[in-house]
């Protein structure tokens, strides 16, 4: 079975070619930049497809008549191809999942203090040569409040337990295992100084941060989300941003992706952007395409049986 990379940028190709191991099947790499028009022709014959985070549409997909698999390279394929239209075209998605669980909390701490101290507004006016020192808030003593406690939110949990703050949690299933309170949605939304978004992307939890929730945080208080930005109802996050509500977010993932430089989020001081990388370590890069090649593997050997 052919398969492709479709979409292997410059930091990956080398990783890539390091995991890649001689008895793995053969999986051709494409680093040329492409449209989804482009798509047909590129997939041509491929019967899998490896994707990271490239726009998938139906209509290109079912004119790719070899296709049945996508494996997309972490979780949050649904913000990126319909998966059960697909699979009504008799494709199959196959996501990762646990790979950066510690990369992608790393990433929600580093926000959750550039946020806290200003860190990207202070590098920006220091290099345009004025010299204004900003008041932070001290994150000892806060209460942190986890929105989805799976393998990310607990790692978050753990880092900033050991960071002094005290952390409350909500799930959208029972974790006897939590060990952090757990709590109503709407009451960790008022408690915490700092609430951070770690879940899946699907049809309920879209929009789950939407105005009235919104609105239930503390003034001042600090939204990191490193998970999925239809998460969050983004013109009421505009609103409580431009007026001050909140004190500043911290944005790793957005409606659409690549966000471009005029959107209204890129002209506020008090956001902090970076551009979906909380997954990009070294170590969680190898992991993440060491199982999208045993995913291949298992592909290819039960369709060989």
């Amino acid at each position: 079975m052919k398969a492709l990379f479709i979409d292997c940028n410059h930091q990956l190709e080398p990783v890539f070619a390091r995991v890649h191991r001689p008895d793995d099947p053969p999986i051709g790499v494409n680093t040329i930049p492409f449209g989804t028009a482009d798509l047909p022709r590129l997939l041509a014959g491929c019967a899998i497809c490896l994707d990271d985070h490239s726009y998938m549409p139906t209509e290109q997909v079912a004119a790719c008549p070899d296709l049945r698999h996508i494996v997309f390279l972490g979780t949050g394929a649904a913000s990126y191809m319909d998966v059960p239209a697909l699979a009504g075209l008799g494709v199959t998605v196959h996501t990762i999942k646990g790979y950066g669980d510690t990369a992608v909390a790393e990433h929600t701490v580093a926000l959750m203090f550039a946020c806290a101290r200003d860190v990207a507004r202070m590098d920006r006016t220091v290099r345009a040569g004025i010299w204004k020192p900003l008041e932070g808030m001290q994150l000892l003593g806060k209460t942190l409040g986890i929105v989805g406690l799976g393998g990310i939110g607990r790692e978050v949990a753990r880092i900033a337990s050991g960071l002094g703050m005290k952390v409350i949690a909500w799930n959208r299933t029972p974790r006897p295992d939590a060990g952090v309170p757990m709590v109503g949605l709407d009451e960790l939304l008022a408690s915490a100084d700092v609430v951070s978004l770690n879940l899946v992307l699907n049809d309920e939890t879209r929009g789950l941060v939407d105005a009235r929730r919104l609105g239930l945080m503390k003034p001042g208080a600090i939204l990191v989300n490193t998970a999925r930005g239809a998460l969050v109802d983004e013109a009421a996050l505009l609103d409580a941003l431009t007026s001050g509500r909140l004190r500043h977010a911290g944005l790793d993932v957005f409606h659409a992706e690549p966000l471009k430089a005029d959107h209204p989020l890129t002209q506020l001081d008090n956001v902090t952007l970076t551009s979906h990388a909380a997954f990009r370590t070294a170590e969680a890069s190898e992991t993440l395409l060491r199982r999208a090649i045993d995913i291949v593997r298992g592909i290819v050997g039960t369709t060989a049986g």
